[in-house]
């Protein structure tokens, strides 16, 4: 028999906020007969976090095995409290790692690191990058990376590419969109009908503005389209309005919207920050870029325009890349874990 699961991280609104993978996840669990639990989709802070003791404690007859996400930060303290709530009850979990920054912030408490990864039977990163990083504080890590759902994504292959430039991730200063425009801007000066999308939701810091006013600034407001937050199932449509996809931000683990440019064959022009370098082969499957640098993005997407073969190569070859994170190869791996972990509660 299937044990009963409860996925504990932050399930906010995916109209307002990008849907983390535990969503889908549970979905796809309770397709295959699972009883998954979510929690906390609250936007308040402190009422998440006591949603998700809450839930802890009074659906304990629900589920056998939990499964906590684990950020930097504050967020890192949150999961150190719900984990003791866990272990009051006796409660088998496993911790999932995220967000480029757990590196620096494991540097900077590693007691704390350390002893919340030692009290869980299993602790899982969704990118090579952490697995490599965060391997010092815990001996016994798992790479089970961000799946995507390969089907839903058509390759088209890029033999030649028109300047559309997509970008696709939230307005927030992590990001750096901001620097989307003055890329675009440099590219302009050679070629006048380059155009980029930007899609995503507004995180209220600003960013979104700032992005606005540099466009305006630089005299390329009209070839900036702003779509704001898309559903999912709309994304690989949006992805397909262009050929070449940047990606700008500073910080970084293994993004699911790289993987789905990659997935439609679009070219990946990327900085080379966090866990992109352990994602992506300079010149083979995406080009890499110093972060904040927009000549040197913009130097690499002419490689496309100019450089005979070159588009076709990249998009061929992340196409490839893509493949190996589709659902029907990291799904079996997640149920054989909480099989296991159930297994050795009831030992």
């Amino acid at each position: 028999m299937k044990p009963g699961l409860v996925f504990i991280g932050n399930y906010l609104d995916p109209s307002r906020h990008s849907p983390p993978i535990g969503i889908e996840l549970a979905s796809r669990l309770r397709a295959r007969g699972w009883e998954v639990l979510l929690t906390s989709s609250y936007e308040n802070r402190l009422l998440r976090l006591l949603d998700m003791v809450s839930t802890v404690f009074l659906k304990r007859d629900f589920y056998q095995v939990a499964q906590v996400d684990v950020f930097s930060g504050l967020a890192f303290f949150w999961a150190e409290f719900v984990c003791q709530a866990l272990r009051v009850l006796k409660k088998p979990y496993v911790l999932t790692l995220h967000g480029g920054n757990l590196p620096v912030f494991a540097d900077k408490w590693p007691w704390w690191v350390r002893n919340l990864l030692s009290s869980a039977v299993a602790v899982t990163a969704p990118s090579q990058y952490l697995f490599q990083k965060m391997r010092p504080y815990c001996c016994s890590l798992e790479f089970l990376p961000n799946p995507i759902n390969l089907s839903a994504y058509s390759f088209q292959e890029r033999k030649h590419v028109a300047l559309c430039l997509v970008w696709l991730r939230a307005f927030h200063h992590i990001y750096n969109p901001s620097l989307a425009p003055r890329v675009l801007a440099l590219l302009k000066e050679e070629f006048p009908d380059a155009n980029l999308t930007m899609v995503g939701p507004d995180k209220g810091d600003g960013s979104l503005e700032l992005t606005r006013k540099v466009a305006q600034d630089l005299g390329v407001q009209d070839g900036v389209e702003y779509l704001g937050s898309v559903p999912k199932a709309n994304v690989p449509d949006v992805l397909q309005q262009g050929d070449i996809f940047i990606n700008t931000t500073n910080v970084d683990n293994t993004p699911i919207s790289v993987l789905e440019a990659m997935a439609c064959g679009l070219c990946v022009v990327t900085t080379n920050v966090g866990g992109l370098p352990y994602l992506l082969e300079d010149g083979v499957d995406a080009l890499l870029v110093p972060p904040d640098d927009p000549q040197a993005m913009a130097n690499a997407i002419r490689r496309l325009l100019t450089e005979p073969g070159f588009s076709e190569k990249l998009s061929a070859n992340a196409r490839r890349k893509a493949e190996g994170f589709d659902w029907s190869m990291i799904l079996p791996q997640w149920e054989k874990l909480f099989l296991e972990l159930d297994n050795k509660g009831n030992a």
